[in-house]
This record gives structure tokens, sequence and C-alpha cells, in this order.
């Protein structure tokens, strides 16, 4: 018995392991289908198709697989603008691209900035003699802005077009907060400074709204232009003030008013948008479904020319120096987010791993509505390590650079903008909660011993003293007053001056630049070629060398779904389902704007009021803090 033990309990062994190993064989199968790279020998002659079924950013996020598994839902795909500059403008060099495919029914929609480079970038296309043909059911302000370079604009007769322009509605919480006993004590700094309006006011001050409708207005009067100078034959104003009238002298058909409106050329479906397509690029020898046209998907066009590069089609390699990029995206926090998210600590780690790599120079791309004071100290540390050393620091700014951001900016030796841009919100904003006013009303009370005015404070449960609230005030005005200090002393203005420009307002690009506040326009190539300038190299002696975190095998994972189920039947979306969509946005930006004063992340050099605003992201903890952070945290 004892033998046929051992060999039974052998014969277990054996199954079990290879149990195991076929386990762990599927497990290496799938993950590496999944996360393949496409071929770049799957180039076609055709069109390049550009099916957007996401949105467009300036540094796609990280995904949460726990976020995904709980939702059962894959999250929509994010487009870097620089990977999708690159692939156009490579595709307007390559006489095997014969036209870009343009469908647009699935697109989310992006930030004003990255949308104007992806459509300049489509405009290059065109002036190299190359048609672009788009597609959509429902276009709106985004797509419009893309597909207005387009030489054919299609619209499906179930759909239409509509432009809404910049601008909606800030959630104000006070009288909630009263209603419910919580007493939101606030600490700001700046006449313009919005951020901690929501929790003290129920609507705008007048201040606030006269710097909205100010910046606002400038970026409406932007997209305007750009619009019509991409499509003379738009008629902006037909399209907004007077859609109804428009619409009623077509019969309440939209895709009809589209076409009034200039917005659009064709009614068709797309198939019949496809086999027109198929007319111009060729058709295809390996698909012969309706609509079919010979085409290169954009993933594959990407492995093929390289998604590294900021659009200028600059080669790699070749013993050629190089310049480090780093992006700050998102909201600043203390610690480890991102990408898509500027954790201080990963984006400090990822510059001092750069430092000893002899980079000629350095561009700091921002594109973020701040966040805490202490990450962007961090990060304004980390970027004087490379000025100390002598290399050249160069800001170039996205959609956002505001508060915090515009902190990291002080950094710079010169600072390039777009007219869009959002920046200023110089201020500082520290909103904490206390509840001994709901505590109260249910017959809860406290009583304390202390050995100094500040013994258990800050108290969230009974209240703060008059000593915790002067403390929290004078450090906010002593973080402003340093902010001050480095902007004035880095843009070369006078004290008074520098407080005059900042008190918390927000400024466009156009304006910032005005008032000195900004050095000059351009994007992130201009910001390049400065510093190379800079650093004394040769035009065609450098290259971009972006610094960025080690790709999640996750991500890669999830990159290969998304790439996979990108070419799927497309779900028709009407304008009305798109303003649903965005309106859902909203509505959980307004319930993270209410969960950001109960979290107390400390003091904030943040742009709550920005607008478009950027959707917060939750802090980190922090790494080192300031006193009001540490006696929060206690």
């Amino acid at each position: 018995m004892s033998f046929a033990g051992k060999v039974w309990r052998l014969l277990v062994g054996i199954k079990d392991a290879l149990a195991l190993l076929f386990l762990l064989l599927f497990f290496v199968a799938l993950f590496s289908l999944l996360s393949a790279r496409p071929s770049p020998g799957q180039v076609h002659e055709g069109a390049l198709l550009l099916q957007l079924d996401g949105s467009i950013v300036e540094e796609a996020s990280a995904s949460d697989p726990l976020e995904i598994l709980l939702s059962g839902t894959l999250p929509t795909r994010q487009y870097e603008a620089r990977q999708l500059v690159r692939a156009i403008d490579e595709a307007a060099r390559d006489d095997r691209i014969k036209a870009i495919a343009l469908d647009l029914t699935t697109f989310t929609g992006g930030a004003h900035v990255n949308m104007k480079e992806v459509a300049e970038a489509l405009g290059r296309f065109r002036t190299a003699d190359k048609p672009i043909l788009s597609y959509a059911v429902a276009y709106t302000d985004d797509s419009l802005m893309l597909a207005a370079h387009a030489s054919e604009i299609w619209v499906d007769p179930m759909g239409g077009a509509a432009i809404r322009g910049p601008g909606g509605s800030i959630m104000f919480y006070a009288e909630a907060l009263e209603r419910y006993g919580i007493n939101a004590h606030v600490y700001q700094i700046g006449t313009y400074k919005g951020t901690g309006e929501p929790y003290t006011n129920t609507q705008m001050s007048p201040e606030l709204r006269e710097n909205l409708e100010t910046y606002v207005g400038q970026i409406w009067d932007e997209y305007r232009a750009q619009v019509i100078q991409a499509r003379s034959q738009a008629d902006i104003d037909a399209a907004t003030t007077g859609l109804i009238a428009l619409m009623e002298e077509n019969g309440g058909d939209m895709a009809k008013t589209a076409i009034a409106a200039g917005l659009a050329d064709t009614i068709g479906t797309r198939d019949e948008w496809g086999d027109r397509l198929a007319e111009v690029a060729g058709e295809s020898s390996w698909d012969k479904a309706p609509g079919a046209f010979a085409n290169t998907e954009l993933d594959v066009w990407l492995a093929h020319v390289g998604n590294e590069g900021a659009g200028s089609g600059r080669t790699f390699g070749g013993g050629k120096s190089r310049i480090g990029v780093v992006t700050i995206s998102g909201e600043i926090s203390d610690g480890e987010a991102g990408p898509g998210s500027a954790g201080a600590a990963r984006i400090s780690g990822l510059l001092d791993d750069a430092l000893d790599d002899d980079l000629a120079g350095l561009v700091v791309r921002i594109d973020s509505p701040g966040g805490t004071v202490t990450g962007s100290e961090a990060i304004r540390r980390a970027v004087m390590r490379y000025r100390d050393k002598g290399i050249p620091v160069a800001i170039s700014m996205g959609n956002y650079a505001a508060s915090g951001g515009y902190w990291i900016s002080t950094a710079g030796q010169r600072i390039f903008a777009e007219p869009e841009t959002i920046t200023g919100s110089i201020g500082v904003v520290l909103a904490v909660p206390s509840f001994e006013k709901i505590l109260a009303d249910y017959g809860i009370h406290s009583d304390s011993v202390r050995t100094t005015p500040l013994s258990g404070q800050p108290d969230l449960l009974a209240g703060f003293s008059p000593e915790m609230d002067a403390l929290l005030q004078a450090e906010t005005k002593a973080i402003y007053d340093r902010f001050l200090g480095m902007v004035a002393e880095t843009r070369g203005l006078t004290p008074e001056r520098a407080d005059e420009l900042a008190q918390g307002r927000v400024w466009t690009g156009g304006s910032a630049r005005q008032l000195g506040l900004v050095d000059q326009f351009g994007g992130l190539d201009a910001a390049l070629e400065w510093v190379a300038a800079e650093a004394g190299l040769e035009e065609d002696g450098w290259e971009p060398r972006f610094l960025s975190s080690p790709q999640n095998p996750f991500d890669a994972m999830l990159a290969g779904l998304l790439g996979n189920a990108e070419q799927e039947p497309q779900a028709l979306v009407s304008i009305s389902s798109r303003f649903a969509m965005d309106e859902q946005a909203l509505a959980v930006q307004a319930l993270q704007g209410f969960d950001r004063l109960l979290s107390t992340p400390g003091a904030q050099a943040l742009c709550l009021t920005c607008m478009p605003q950027t959707a917060p992201r939750a802090a980190n903890p922090a790494w080192w803090s300031t006193i009001a952070s540490r006696m929060l945290a206690n």
C-alpha cells in the first residue's frame, strides 16, 4: 500500500504540474496575443483610416484594472495628440497613402490646444494635395474642428451638426453644506481665485464671472476663426444663434440643416462614404463587405513610422544629441500617480533619473490646471536641478498651465504657449470641513483639555479655534507670497505688478503673452527648436527623448483589446446622445468637487474654475508637506 500510495501521489503531482504548466502557457499566449504590436508589414496602399473611437489627450492615462473589472466594460481609447500629428504628417509624405478616411462617429473630443494641433496636421495633409473624407452621425464642436479641414464632409441621414461653444455651469455647494451642518473653512488669496467659491457661495462672484466671461469669450473667438479659416463656407452664426430658424427652413431635418449651414457637404450612410473612398483611394483586395476600401489602420501605420517625435518628422539615431521632454499632464498630486495624472514623485523620479544622461536640453510640457502646492514645488525643484547644471530649459504649455502648472513654469528660461492655452490663476486656496453643526443637531457635543491654543487642532468635530484659523490663513498667505515672488523674479516684474497680474486671475495664452507671463507663441516643436539653439546644436544634430515610465503590462494588454475592438461596427450616436454623454461627465465632476472638500488634500494651487475643466483626480499621500497638511494628517 505504501508503494501504491507513493505512485498515486507522484501521478497526482505530475497532473497538477501539467495543469499549472498548461494554465501558464494559456495566459502567456493570451497576453502575447493581446499585447502584440501591429506589424509594419501590414501597410497597404490606399487611405489612412483614422477611426477615432475615443478622445484626444496630451498624455494617455494609466488604466485601473479594478475599475475596469467592476465596470465590466473597456474604457474608451485615448489618442495622444503628438502621435496623431506624427501619423498624419508622415502620411502626407508617403506616396502609398492616397487619402485620409476620418471616421468621427464615436469621437468624444479633446481639449482646445490638442484639437488645434491635430487639425493643423490635417491642414498640412490637404496642402500636400491629398484629400480627406470625414464621416460622422453627429458632428459637435470638436469633431467639426477636425472635419473643417476635410475636402468632403459626410453626415449620416440620421444625424446632423450642432455647435455649442465653450462654457457651462459651475456647481456651488454652500447651501447644501449649511443644510447638512458642514462648515467649510476656506482660506484663499486672490480676488479672482474662484476655487474656494463653490464651498462658500451660491453663485459666482462678480470677479469670477468677469474673469470667466473674458477668457471663455476669447477661446470662442479663436475657435470660430480656426473653423472659418479652414472652411470658409461655414456659417457659424446660422449654426448657433440662427439654428432654430435654419431648422424650420429645412423641415426639421438636422442633416439638411448641416448642409445649409455649410458644416457638411454630402448626406450619406457609412457604406456610401466607404464607396466614395474606394473611388479615391482604391478598392480593398481583402475585404469585399459593403463600403470597404483599401486602407491602413492607425496602429499599423504608427508601428511603421514610430510613435515618437513631436510631429516634425525628425529621425532618430545616428549619435544625435538628445533633448529631454517630460510631460506634466493632469492634476498635480504628491505621489506616484500617472501617466495621465501628474504624480510629483513619479515625475521628479523621471527627471532625476535622466539628469546624468548627458541631455543637451530639457522641455517641460505642461498640460495641467494645477494641484497640490507641495507636488508643484517638488517638480519645480527637480527642473531647477537641470538649470543648476547649465542645461537650457524651456516650458511648453498645452491646454492648461494654470495655478500649480504656472508655479512649475517659473523654472523655465523661456515659456511657449498657444493663444488658446489657459494659464495664470496665480493664487492659493485651502478648504477644510468641520462637522460641529451637524453633530450638535444630533445632540452630540464635545469638550477639550488643551496645553496650547493649537492642542487638538484642527478639530474637525468640534470646530476650529481662532488660533487655528489664523495659522491656516497665514500659511495660505505665505505660500501666495512665495508664488508671487517666483513670478516677479522670473518674469522681470515688480512685486506690485506681479500681484496685479496674479490675484488668482485666469488668462488665455494670448493675453498672457501681452502681459509678460508668456514669452512666445508656439507648440512643442517651437520649444524644442529654441532649446536646441540655446544648446548650440546643429539643425539636424538633435532629437527629442521623451521621459516616460515603463508601460504597465496590463496597459499593453488593454491596448491590444482596444486595438482589436477598434474596427468593430459602430453604433449610431445622435446629437442628443452626444450631449447626454457630456452631461454625465459633468455630473461626475460635480460629485468629485464635493469629494475634494472632504478629502482635505492641503493647500492647493489649482484652477477648478478653468473652462473647459479637467476632471479632478485623487491625490496620493504626500511624501513631504507644509505645516497645515501635517496637522491635517494628525
